[in-house]
């Protein structure tokens, strides 16, 4: 026997138990790019019109800082900025994938019983990094494929696909490694991800002092964040390919010493030795409210924070996108069919607030199947043996389903609506308008959560399903109207039905009916968790 032996074995394991979530991300994220070419080719046909989108919006530092630097005027250089966000987007489910296949399978014990068998000391390791590598790997790809199918150079789509599938095999790493330094597989998460989120600081805050293809006195930060490489490979703007040995030799480093750790340790052990807690509970862990509290504030503080960042950086860009689509009636159009508005600047507000809210649900929906993780790590059971009622213990978790987005969407409002207002000299009045809109998004974020509420209920091993619809509500809102899709199909999203308040007509209807759709979904969750057998494989 070999240290590999049964790595075979365990990625169709891998493979079988993600056939649906994977397709769902990778093909999502491939047909992005090609959407944004197509858009940017039937809007900017001229290269007068391209330097002045340019000029005006692409190379303003809030934008900048968001999506990366533009290295040029052609379809393509726009394009690559636009879907800049795609490569933070293939980091953070590379390091999940990771952590989910490697420390979560030992916390929940498989990871031993598969020990047990003829199974290698890297197998488990090694047959996680080569799903999420060959995922990344199609995933480019795809890209690749899709862009040169919408008309630009082979040379640059190969070059843009490379640097996301490398950035995602870099941060795939990563997770492996974070595997290895703590017990609890949200610990790992937590590294992983905040390695992911340094990256981004890194990469924003030397992209934030450039303009456009200008290097900034900063830059030299951006080169030190993996995040940032991708982008200074400069697809369609004279090709570097070099870049590309920058992830590789990245994820050489960090496997160098993932694996003699993932060998040295023991089974379910970690090598960051776990922080012992008091010797008795304290009051708040007294009922079932306090115990949800204590498992979800983390998570609720973390999104809060980046929410709160996201606004500032979408709010301080939000001036300049109004002055620079002035002059182009397509985009104008589009910008305002988003936003509900005559006025492009608050188009530009009201169409990212909706973006914003698809995050917001994503935060809902974690909230929801938090429920379900305690119940199948054998956590819930004992609890549920006492005097907590199970809906009780339920709907204390389905408390921060609803909060947590409410939370979130209120400090992105009022974070866009603090930087929106001091751009154009008028804090007070825009402040609250802001809020009111992200606080307006809440309801359809509900409806997710909702969902994903009654999958634990009702269909628990389904509950992963919530995420597809989700990623089918991204897709609808950002390729429904290039596709020409009926509106009916529109219609199945509820972000289509949110009312965009920063308009002069607007109705409350819309929301109190997904309000009380939320509601129903609520109560049949609660009603058939109540009757079903706990815990359910």
């Amino acid at each position: 026997m070999t240290a590999l032996t049964g790595t075979r074995h365990l990625v169709r394991l891998i493979l079988r138990r993600d056939r649906v979530l994977l397709p769902i991300w990778v093909l999502l994220l491939a047909v992005l790019p090609a959407s944004y070419a197509s858009a940017y080719t039937e809007l900017y046909p001229t290269a007068a019109e391209r330097a002045a989108y340019l000029a005006g919006t692409a190379s303003n530092p809030s934008i900048v800082a968001l999506l990366g630097p533009v290295f040029g005027d052609s379809i393509g250089a726009l394009t690559v900025q636009r879907a800049g966000l795609l490569v933070l987007i293939a980091a953070l489910v590379s390091v999940l994938m990771v952590v989910r296949h490697t420390r979560t399978e030992e916390e929940a014990g498989r990871r031993e019983l598969l020990g047990a068998t003829v199974l290698g000391r890297y197998a488990g390791l090694t047959a996680a990094l080569l799903v999420t590598y060959a995922a990344n790997v199609l995933l480019g790809l795809l890209i690749a494929g899709g862009l040169v199918a919408a008309g630009l150079p082979g040379a640059g789509s190969l070059l843009f696909g490379a640097g996301v599938a490398l950035t995602g095999v870099a941060f795939a790493t990563v997770g492996g490694l974070a595997a290895q330094l703590t017990e609890s597989a949200g610990g790992a998460r937590g590294i992983g991800l905040g390695v992911v989120g340094l990256a981004f600081v890194l990469r924003l805050a030397g992209d934030a002092g450039g303009s456009g293809g200008t290097a900034g006195k900063a830059e030299w930060l951006s080169w030190l964040s993996p995040l940032g490489w991708a982008p200074r490979g400069r697809a369609f703007a004279g090709e570097r390919w070099w870049v590309l040995l920058l992830p590789v030799l990245f994820a050489g480093v960090v496997a160098l010493v993932a694996y003699p750790v993932s060998v040295r340790r023991d089974l379910g052990a970690g090598v960051l030795p776990p922080r012992l807690g008091p010797a008795t509970a304290g009051p708040g862990l007294a009922g079932p409210f306090g115990l949800a509290w204590r498992l979800h504030r983390g998570q609720l503080l973390g999104w809060t924070v980046g929410f709160g960042l996201l606004g500032l950086v979408l709010g301080g860009a939000a001036d300049a996108a109004g002055e620079a689509v002035q002059g182009n009636e397509q985009i104008a159009d589009i910008m305002a069919r988003l936003g509900g508005t005559s006025a492009l600047a608050e188009a530009y507000l009201g169409g990212t607030l909706s973006l914003t809210a698809l995050a917001a649900a994503g935060y809902g929906i974690q909230a929801a199947l938090r429920a379900r993780a305690e119940e199948t790590a054998g956590r819930a059971e004992p609890l549920l043996a006492t005097a907590v009622s199970r809906t009780r213990w339920l709907a204390a978790h389905l408390v921060f389903a609803l909060l947590g987005p409410a939370v979130v969407l209120a400090v992105a409002g009022l974070t866009t609506g603090l930087a929106y207002g001091l751009s154009v000299g008028d804090v007070g009045g825009e402040l609250p308008r802001l809020v009111g809109a992200g606080l307006a998004q809440v309801p359809a974020a509900w409806v997710l959560a909702g969902l994903a509420a009654l999958l634990v209920g009702w269909l628990p091993r389904l509950s992963g399903g919530a995420w597809a619809v989700l990623a089918g509500c991204l897709l609808l809102g950002q390729l429904g109207a290039v596709l020409g899709l009926d509106q009916w199909a529109l219609d199945l999203s509820p972000f289509t039905h949110t009312p965009q308040v920063l308009g002069d007509n607007w109705t409350a209807t819309p929301l109190a009916l997904l309000t009380a759709l939320t509601a129903t979904l609520l109560a049949l969750a609660l009603r058939t968790f109540h009757t079903r057998n706990i815990p359910t494989p």
